[in-house]
């Protein structure tokens, strides 16, 4: 099994008509994922790579029901984009937005928590799961990084999610379904709002935290993991260790406020909630190895 997307989800590209939406549709095709439709408003009646293109997602959903939706969008257009998602009854949207204006993200999360709904991102690479399907732009192509498992992975970070995932590989394993909630201060979804769906699913066996320096995204993991919420082994790697102290680095999402976000304070706060941490990508699959042998 896998999370969030899988073989039989059916997804809708909006933006889909874009120069890079038209890219990384293609190769989610590729990967297996059903894209049933797309959106671009003014473009109804074309088609990109065989996928018929609509004005609206509320039109496209009358033709090719769909449950999934994908973003290719500008940030100044997300928000809209999410809001006709949601109005159309879609319950899991991901964005790669880079760059959505703040009060706007702070109301697509709102109105997706309002919904029932998640929203993954913006400014992140997307979801995989393995085998299965991709939303985004994670080169799935890559089999020394990319291979079928029992690892779920969340990431906050683009550049190390590559050389992560490439170690738990090396260490033997695989894996399931690998979710980048994005470097923004305000996510759509949180790590700790995906734990149960990992928890729940019988395939992941473990979980990969790839966090960085600021915010309290991976405080509020080893606090899910104190109250038993989240009960299957956890191994994190945190970016950003050898930041100077007092100093913002990064994007916007690298920020230490209130004496948390700070790498020893993650690494204190999951290790005192039974989880392991690796000093260097290298470890993972070590560590991972000490949990499930």
């Amino acid at each position: 099994m896998s999370i969030f997307i899988h073989k039989d989800s059916r997804v809708v590209v909006q933006g889909v008509t874009g120069k890079e939406g038209a890219f990384w549709t293609k190769h989610m095709k590729d990967m297996g994922t059903q894209v049933v439709f797309g959106v671009t408003p003014g473009k109804e009646g074309q088609d990109v790579d065989g996928i018929p293109v609509y004005h609206s997602v509320r039109r496209g959903m009358k033709d090719h029901p769909a449950d999934v939706a994908m973003l290719f969008v500008p940030p100044k257009f997300t928000k809209d984009a999410v809001f006709e998602a949601l109005d159309a009854g879609i319950k899991k949207i991901c964005t790669i937005a880079d760059g959505i204006p703040l009060h706007e993200a702070v109301q697509i999360r709102r109105a997706a928590l309002s919904c029932g709904a998640m929203v993954v991102g913006g400014n992140t690479s997307g979801i995989i799961s393995v085998g299965e399907a991709m939303l985004g732009t994670i080169p799935y192509w890559i089999d020394r990084v990319y291979k079928k498992g029992h690892v779920g992975v969340m990431t906050r970070s683009g550049s190390l999610t590559n050389e992560v995932t490439a170690e738990i590989v090396k260490g033997g394993f695989g894996v399931t379904t690998l979710i980048g909630v994005g470097g923004d201060p305000v996510p759509g979804t949180r790590f700790a709002e995906l734990l149960p769906l990992y928890e729940t699913d019988p395939d992941t066996h473990a979980v990969v935290i790839i966090g960085e320096l600021g915010g309290t995204m991976e405080e509020e993991v080893a606090e899910a993991m104190q109250a038993k919420a989240f009960t299957k082994p956890l191994v994190a790697f945190m970016g950003g260790r050898t930041a100077p102290e007092g100093k913002r680095m990064g994007h916007a999402g690298a920020i230490v406020t209130g004496g948390r976000g700070t790498v020893k304070g993650k690494t204190e706060a999951i290790v005192k909630a039974g989880g392991k941490v690796a000093k260097r990508p290298s470890e993972v699959g070590a560590l991972l190895k000490e949990f499930l042998g």
